[in-house]
């Protein structure tokens, strides 16, 4: 990949879906089709190894195939008719049987599935990385006090593991849908013209399953050329992937503000800086993760327009699903690397978020003041009078832990003695500890069971 797309891209995602990655994957396919056929006794064996072996090195004017594509509509008729010729030129008989018995669906379908793969193995890579430097803040974190922020609000004490523990279970549950949807995504498309395997007789079982072995790619129970559902699931669950590095990205950021100063990006040459204000930390990392996060749901949304291809074979769906799915990879990829590198050089202050709970004056304490009202005065007594605490703290300028023991009725109801234990940020934790335990539980079993068959056969190309 070159040019001004690496600016919003992940390079070494992008380079298994380039065009000639494509290509060749569509070369792979016809290569392998002719050795399957011929191991069923359908083709030559001699004239399937001249095929094979052309295909293996197979050259294409990636401009001249483009532009051909565009007069007949779909790639795989100009891409055939080149190979065909490509052969050819080493065996005119080899040439004969280049094909045999597929339709232009599958060679592209295939070649697709083939890219997917080796993207997604990258994608679940840098997905582990995302977790991982998650995982590595949740520890470091799991009882350092900070604020909780509700409709942008402060609210009340949380461990800032905890929330570092919600991005983690974002990208638990993203990287594991991922994996699922590509496991069942990228697989064999294999049906000939009607999606039958009607050329091949009583041998088309032996002739597809030989292909799969070969490719390395599972089979499907029945051909998928008009059931487009497998894709369009992969496009949304990449969406929510770019979106959960997204929600992370808003936050850091947000935490970044100068009237918060929570958290950090690291400094890194020639990031983060500004054309015209020198003094200036932006945060570009989170930048490039919230760009993904916008433009990765029209991209599946085009995938889920596309479900309702017309009987056996559609019109205008199939036909441009790589150019989608590249963009969609490529989007999740560049956000979920982009917060990777953040989180990895993430630098928290745990006394910016002390002054941030003491900011409000003990205000964000008043959750459990009412709780504690609660057991004397009932729930609905408890709050009315919290509010009017927390009315007075405000308009005198003082502490709502002054307020409230200078009010006679709450001082007593509380009792004097356990006011100061209200006040306390780690007593205000709740079942954070365990929540964050089972996070952390759960990103390491998905760590444990691996991917899901996504570098399974090789290269694409």
């Amino acid at each position: 990949m070159s040019g001004l797309a690496l600016i919003f891209a992940d390079e070494a995602c992008a380079e298994a879906l380039t065009d000639a990655r494509l290509l060749a994957a569509m070369a792979r396919f016809e290569g392998e089709l002719a050795r399957a056929s011929a191991r069923a006794g359908v083709v030559p064996a001699a004239d399937a190894e001249i095929i094979a072996r052309v295909c293996e090195r197979a050259k294409f004017d990636i401009e001249a195939l483009a532009r051909a594509a565009r007069r007949a509509g779909a790639l795989a008729l100009p891409f055939v008719r080149n190979l065909t010729e490509q052969v050819a030129a080493a065996s005119p008989e080899a040439a004969r049987y280049l094909h045999f018995g597929a339709t232009s669906q599958d060679v592209t379908d295939t070649g697709v599935a083939l890219c997917l793969r080796d993207a997604i193995a990258r994608l679940d890579a840098v997905g582990l990385r995302l977790g991982d430097a998650a995982s590595v803040i949740v520890h470091a974190h799991a009882r350092t006090p900070a604020v909780a922020r509700t409709l942008l609000q402060p609210a009340l004490p949380i461990p800032f593991g905890f929330k570092a523990a919600v991005w983690l279970s974002l990208a638990t549950r993203a990287l594991a849908g991922v994996r699922a949807a590509a496991q069942a995504a990228c697989v064999l498309q294999f049906g000939g013209a009607g999606g039958t395997l009607s050329a091949f007789g009583e041998q088309g079982e032996a002739v597809a399953a030989e292909l799969a072995r070969l490719l390395g790619l599972p089979r499907a129970a029945i051909t998928w050329h008009s059931a487009r559902d497998a894709f369009a699931r992969l496009g949304a669950e990449l969406a929510i992937m770019a979106g959960a590095a997204g929600k992370i990205a808003r936050d850091v950021t947000l935490l970044m503000q100068p009237e918060i100063g929570e958290a950090f990006e690291a400094v890194v040459d020639g990031r983060g800086g500004s054309s015209s204000m020198p003094h200036k930390r932006n945060p570009a990392g989170c930048l490039l993760a919230l760009e993904a996060a916008q433009r990765a749901p029209a991209l599946a949304a085009t995938l889920l327009a596309q479900l309702g291809p017309e009987h056996e074979r559609g019109i205008g769906h199939w036909q441009s699903q790589w150019l989608t799915l590249h963009e969609l990879v490529g989007a999740a990829a560049s956000g979920v690397v982009a917060m990777a590198e953040v989180l990895e050089g993430l630098r928290l202050d745990a006394d910016a978020m002390r002054v941030n709970l003491e900011r409000s004056r003990g205000l964000v304490y008043s959750e459990a003041v009412s709780v504690r009202l609660s057991r004397t005065l009932g729930k609905a007594v408890a709050h009315a009078l919290t509010e009017q605490l927390c009315q007075s703290a405000v308009q005198s300028g003082a502490t709502l832990k002054q307020t409230l023991a200078a009010h006679p009725q709450a001082a007593a109801a509380i009792g004097v003695e356990n006011i100061d234990e209200l006040f306390v940020p780690e007593n205000c934790f709740g079942s954070a500890r365990l929540m964050i335990e089972r996070a952390l539980a759960d990103w390491e079993s998905l760590k444990a069971a691996g991917g899901a068959g996504a570098a399974r056969g090789g290269p694409c190309g």
